[in-house]
């Protein structure tokens, strides 16, 4: 018997590997491996969220009226400028689906987000990884000269995920001149209510003086709305409508529409949670320098050990302890800043392993 003929681009695609849930049993374990917000939902989202689900029965405001209303005010940025989806990840999707097919290429640091080569495969684009400095940063001088005539999107993830470095302002805007004005530059920002880098510039300024030039943003990891999918991109228009005309018909739940509205009204409390998050990042980052780790300065709100060979070791041992980790094999571990009970277990089990190095 035959199989159906599917897609030659899919062969040797791999599927993306969520961060896993900690495993139940006696004993609290904690998951600190998909750059959760720790916190339940903001004051307000919860009762917003069950006024919609009275009406789940009928479909969600496609235009996202409301939310769009919002965030144009927010911003400060024309309607026609901005789009939704299904988180950042969604609407990176549709931005590589409105700009590159097969025969082109999409850009982006290596190790980055693990979802670029994925929907950029997808799309049957070919991914062009550059690698990271010995920093664990973008290497712009590289990126700008890997650019060809088929480039078509460069993705610019800032801050880095998993590694959480920056690019700051200087080197962006450097960068940005040497890219043609007909080559798009998504600054990918789901990271950016953690930064603390003055000299990291806010990607909507740049965005304002650069047709070229796309924003990406999420509800997942600072607003704590990472189950309800919602993410959105600024652009100038020709994108932004791109983007909308390639956004799946009804992707956003009215649930997720209006949680993201609520979220955005409770900016205060927003602001004090985050703040927690960098102090507990800060007390992370300095106890694992002196344990003697080499750990990249973070803006996330996560940090990056680089552990080679040795990565699945790493997990496995935190795994027995109870808190689960992210790991990349063979090149190391991202761990999520979360509740101080389970950064100090962290801190523990990161100790007791370095002994042993």
């Amino acid at each position: 018997m035959t199989s159906p003929r599917l897609r030659a681009e899919l062969n040797g695609i791999p599927t993306y590997k969520p961060g896993r849930p900690a495993a139940g049993g006696g004993s609290v374990a904690y998951k600190l491996s998909s750059n959760e917000n720790p916190y339940p939902p903001l004051p307000g989202v919860m009762e917003r969220v069950l006024a919609a689900a009275e009406n789940f029965n009928r479909y969600p405001d496609m235009a996202c009226t409301g939310l769009m209303g919002e965030l144009a005010d927010r911003f400060g940025v024309p309607l026609t400028h901005l789009a939704t989806g299904t988180g950042s990840v969604g609407v990176a999707q549709q931005l590589i689906q409105s700009t590159a097919g097969p025969g082109d290429e999409v850009m982006y640091a290596w190790r980055s987000f693990e979802a670029y080569p994925i929907i950029t495969r997808i799309s049957g684009a070919t991914p062009v990884e550059v690698p990271l400095t010995a920093g664990e940063a973008h290497d712009l001088d590289a990126m700008a000269e890997a650019i060809t005539d088929r480039t078509r999107l460069i993705f610019v993830c800032n801050p880095n995920n998993p590694t959480g470095t920056v690019v700051r302002r200087a080197a962006l805007e450097r960068f940005l001149d040497r890219v043609p004005s007909d080559v798009l530059v998504v600054l990918d920002e789901a990271y950016r209510e953690f930064i603390r880098d003055q000299d990291v510039p806010d990607g909507v300024e740049i965005y304002r003086e650069r047709s070229n030039v796309a924003v990406l943003r999420t509800f997942s990891k600072a607003y704590g709305l990472a189950g309800l999918r919602v993410g959105f991109a600024i652009a100038h228009e020709p994108v932004a409508a791109a983007l909308r005309k390639t956004a799946v018909p009804f992707g956003v739940t009215q649930l997720a529409q209006d949680a993201a509205v609520a979220s955005l009204r409770a900016e205060d409390e927003l602001l004090g949670r985050v703040g927690t998050l960098v102090c507990e990042r800060t007390r992370v980052h300095e106890a694992l320098v002196g344990q003697g780790w080499t750990v990249p300065e973070t803006q996330a709100n996560f940090v990056w050990l680089r552990l080679g060979e040795r990565t699945a070791e790493f997990a496995a041992h935190c795994d027995e302890a109870g808190v689960v980790v992210r790991p990349f094999v063979g090149e190391g571990a991202r761990i999520t800043i979360g509740e101080p009970e389970a950064n100090d277990l962290f801190l523990r089990v990161a100790e007791e392993f370095h002994k042993k190095l």
